[in-house]
């Protein structure tokens, strides 16, 4: 097993930590807050714009069975990189599209693939996803943890999240566990 982390920010983190659980070599996704000036941050702060922040997810994965290029074309079909600072009704800079690199080999896999995206996908608007080195990382509290499959019945995830995994079962069926 060759274990890698990957840190991903692409609006509401109950979305992007749904999606990714169901990946093969997915081992584990917490969500949390990272790319901020505080240390410790409150959600209630985090969702105010307050901190700086975005609401993501880390990923530990297993890149024998999943590359991180893989996971960054998923990350990139499951939501609107070409909207600054927005993702459907979350707004702000706390739900900006960004990829947190953790290693040069991942800077480069993330500019090489966005580059690919803008001349063949999002040839009209173009990714406005950020590309910026990992910092801390801060765990959400408990029950950020698991939310989509603990919640399924909740409104916003049977509108916002169950689409999303519709899609991934329909073009990513290879890679799901």
């Amino acid at each position: 097993m060759s274990l890698s982390k990957a840190t991903l920010a692409n609006g509401c983190f109950w979305c992007t930590e749904a999606v990714f659980q169901r990946l093969k070599g997915v081992i584990e996704v917490k969500s949390g807050f990272t790319g901020g000036s505080i240390k410790n941050p409150p959600y209630r702060e985090v969702v105010m714009g307050r901190t700086g922040h975005a609401e993501a997810i880390q990923v530990t994965f297993d890149d024998n069975l999943v590359s991180y290029r893989q996971l960054l074309e998923i990350f990139f079909s499951t939501h609107d990189p070409t909207t600054l600072n927005r993702q459907g009704y979350d707004v702000g800079t706390q739900y900006r599209s960004t990829i947190f690199y953790h290693s040069e080999k991942q800077k480069e896999t993330a500019e090489n693939l966005i580059t690919e995206l803008n001349q063949t996908v999002f040839t009209d608007q173009p990714i406005v996803t950020e590309v910026t080195a990992a910092s801390e990382f801060y765990i959400a509290e408990d029950e950020h943890q698991n939310f989509y499959n603990t919640n399924p019945e909740f409104r916003y995830c049977q509108i916002i999240i169950d689409p999303k995994l519709n899609l991934l079962r329909e073009r990513y069926q290879s890679l799901l566990k």
